[in-house]
């Protein structure tokens, strides 16, 4: 068996086993019936890649993390994300009618709901982290991590960068301008997915652990490049959102203000960069590096 395929298996089952936790999570937090939770439920348990939280795990057998430690990380990574997906889909943010195939949630349900939605998704993701009781063992790591994920939410993270991109509609910023509006919308949740398992690491040493933030910062970048270009190549029936929402939005996006190729070749050499980070930190890498394929050549 390839490593390619072997990779694949593995992280499969891993996904699988994500959605059991999630499901766990919220069967604890939520009834049965209530719109609320219905509504959390429904953007959660929407046929997503749970790419995020496998790198989590990727990021976590690179530096000998105990897989046990890693599932409440990676379902608090994945909840946060969701949480923003819901959001960034309102009215007031990107005005979007379809996700992953879907009606977006405030049109399934309405707009007040999907709001509270994503606050208590986002509340539940910090609540994990601080009451599994295999993280408990580890206060100090914990309280780390939580920072990291905190920061990765704030204003100088997704918050921020939404704040950016919605200020930038209209506008044709330069490329270090709009590049760091990625950072921090796109790149600062998977950076934090690749980052938080650092804390339970044993003897990773600081050039090391910056290495892996820089793979963690190129991914990111070159990943939310991806998105804007299938923006435009994808088929609405493929990616699950409407193709063409950037453009009918005035968005500041790689190929509308530098072209298609210019975007391809960037995500190329972020990607050769993102790699040579990795080879300076010990460990196998195969899953991060199986991760990065997926996540730079994807159709949706």
């Amino acid at each position: 068996m390839t490593r390619s395929v072997a990779a694949a298996s593995e992280f499969a089952q891993r996904s699988s086993a994500l959605v059991e936790h999630i499901e766990r999570c919220l069967a604890d937090q939520l009834g049965d019936q209530d719109q609320l939770s219905q509504a959390m439920h429904y953007s959660v348990f929407n046929g997503g890649k749970r790419l995020r939280p496998l790198l989590v795990h990727a990021s976590g057998e690179l530096l000998g993390v105990d897989a046990e430690l890693l599932d409440p990380v990676a379902c608090a990574v994945e909840l946060i994300h969701c949480y923003s997906l819901v959001h960034d889909d309102l009215p007031a943010m990107d005005d979007d009618a379809l996700r992953r195939g879907r009606p977006t949630t405030h049109l399934q349900f309405d707009e007040a709901t999907a709001i509270l939605a994503g606050d208590a998704l986002q509340a539940l993701a910090f609540e994990i982290l601080a009451s599994d009781q295999a993280l408990a063992r580890h206060p100090a790591a914990t309280l780390a991590m939580i920072k990291i994920l905190t920061q990765a939410c704030g204003a100088r993270g997704m918050a921020g960068g939404q704040a950016l991109d919605l200020h930038l509609e209209g506008c044709r910023p330069g490329r270090d301008a709009l590049e760091n509006m990625f950072r921090l919308k796109t790149g600062a949740l998977i950076r934090a997915a690749v980052m938080m398992p650092t804390a339970l690491a044993r003897n990773l040493d600081p050039p090391a652990q910056a290495a892996l933030g820089r793979f963690a910062e190129q991914v990111g970048l070159a990943f939310q490049i991806c998105d804007d270009l299938l923006d435009i190549e994808g088929e609405t029936a493929v990616i699950g959102k409407t193709v063409g929402s950037d453009e009918a939005h005035d968005k500041a996006t790689w190929p509308a203000l530098f072209g298609a190729d210019a975007a391809r070749e960037r995500i190329a050499e972020l990607a050769s960069e993102a790699v040579a980070s990795l080879e300076r930190v010990d460990g196998s890498a195969d899953g991060l590096l199986w991760l990065t394929d997926r996540l730079l050549n994807r159709d949706r």
